[in-house]
């Protein structure tokens, strides 16, 4: 058992480097070909595909890799697979709901009502073809953890990345704009299922053997188990949805009150401010179950140990490369985007990430596992913050917040010196929060 748990977290550990490296990439080739504008319309659809990726799984995966496991290490290899297949069921329902949803309701509303730009609606309902697909490749990962098998989800993750960074760059480059980039993801995770069915029907028959032909499960029992899969998904997606909003609540707002462009440069500048954090995300996975275990033990000396080393350690690297992507912010955009030197209007929004967010991020990067309600209240600082500072005629400021405006665009960029309190646990109750933004906001009083 350590033996599997070692080597599967060291194929997981490895694998999100590289996929977080193909994600910066993926970024990086879109902003330079699309230019400022187009890129916007693009970086405006990411946040609500991750959302309908996440509503539509359901927070299925980890239930299907938890009893899968339950089952398997008591050879019920009848109900793992029953597992699988139950799960994988209301997933599929789920993806297409969510993508019809999408296409035909969400998708016109939010182009014409909330954000107020036509463009944008058929990228929008692209976004809807991704869904039942995307469930396909989430049901099987499921069952790929739940027998130990980290490098099957690595494989399909690998096909996913490489078919959307390919053809999402080759429509592109044909002329298709951010269409065509949608397609190639839509492509991307189309393949990605092909690959995840491939390898359960072909290699996972050796750990999860085939129904036996006696095995009896009536669709009441069927009922049941979808229950108790439900039940144990509801928190997960809780979970998703709010860690969805912490990171992409600015570019969902932004793109309601700004110009195309203006999201446009704060979409460049966004995946630059976060490359340090690959440091401090590579130490707290590497402390982790060392922290777990003095935790456990009881041995607080260790544990209080293992948390201020990992802080040293990530602040020793972290904090200059921030500095040094500030101090640097023009030139580093003009280095990334030689094409379209148009992005270095960004560089304020760099600077300003790479201080006041991606620092304290450090901090939350440490305390996630160990502080939860301190992810939790981080939720509502970062979904009011951007409201505050957005230039809006009558909106109060945020006196933890700082406000630079990108030159020529009017773009407002917020620094979420508050969610500092929040990376070193700090919890103050809710109505001192809402105190600390300032509310009454917009005639919405909070007592």
């Amino acid at each position: 058992m350590a033996n599997k748990l070692v080597r599967g977290s060291f194929i997981i550990f490895i694998g999100n480097i590289i996929f977080r490296i193909g994600g910066y990439l993926y970024r990086f080739l879109m902003a330079a070909l699309l230019g400022p504008t187009s890129w916007g319309i693009l970086a405006t659809t990411l946040p609500f595909q991750g959302i309908f990726q996440t509503l539509s799984a359901g927070g299925l995966p980890p239930a299907i890799a938890k009893y899968v496991a339950e089952y398997e290490v008591v050879n019920e290899h009848d109900m793992a697979r029953k597992t699988i297949y139950v799960a994988l069921k209301i997933m599929v329902f789920l993806g297409i709901f969510f993508g019809v949803i999408m296409v035909f309701i969400v998708a016109p509303w939010l182009a014409y009502g909330y954000l107020g730009k036509p463009e944008t609606l058929v990228p929008l309902q692209i976004v809807g073809l991704i869904t039942p697909f995307s469930v396909i490749v989430g049901a099987f990962r499921g069952a790929f953890q739940g027998v130990y098998k980290m490098e099957y989800i690595v494989y399909t993750r690998a096909v996913e990345q490489l078919g959307m960074i390919l053809f999402a760059t080759a429509f592109v480059l044909i002329g298709f704009s951010v269409t065509g980039a949608l397609w190639g993801t839509v492509i991307g995770f189309a393949a990605a299922a092909v690959s995840a069915v491939y390898i359960f029907r072909h290699h996972m028959a050796k750990y999860i053997p085939p129904a036996s032909v006696d095995f009896k499960f009536t669709w009441r029992d069927e009922l049941d188990l979808a229950t108790t899969l439900v039940k144990f998904s509801i928190p997960v997606i809780i979970t998703a949805i709010a860690e969805m909003l912490i990171y992409n609540i600015c570019t969902m707002v932004m793109g309601k009150f700004l110009t195309l462009e203006a999201v446009g440069f704060f979409a460049a500048a966004d995946p630059i401010s976060r490359l340090p954090l690959m440091i401090s995300i590579s130490i707290a996975t590497t402390i982790l179950p060392a922290s777990s275990e003095a935790f456990r033990a009881g041995n607080k000396v260790a544990l209080e140990k293992y948390v201020s080393e990992a802080y040293k350690f990530s602040l020793l690297f972290v904090v200059p490369m921030c500095i040094g992507l500030a101090c640097f912010a023009a030139p580093i955009l003009r280095l990334l985007y030689f094409t379209n030197p148009a992005y270095v209007a960004g560089a304020s929004a760099l600077a300003i990430l790479s201080i006041f967010e991606t620092v304290p991020d450090t901090g939350e990067c440490m305390l996630d596992d160990t502080n939860p309600l301190a992810s939790a209240m981080r939720v509502p600082t970062f979904t009011v913050s951007p409201f505050l500072t957005m230039q809006l005629a009558g909106a109060p400021m945020c006196w933890l917040s700082i406000r630079e405006t990108c030159r020529g665009t009017g773009m407002a960029v917020t620094g979420h010196c508050d969610v500092s309190l929040f990376s070193l646990g700090c919890i103050p109750p809710m109505r001192n929060v809402f105190n600390i933004l300032q509310f009454p906001f917009w005639g919405l009083m909070f007592p």
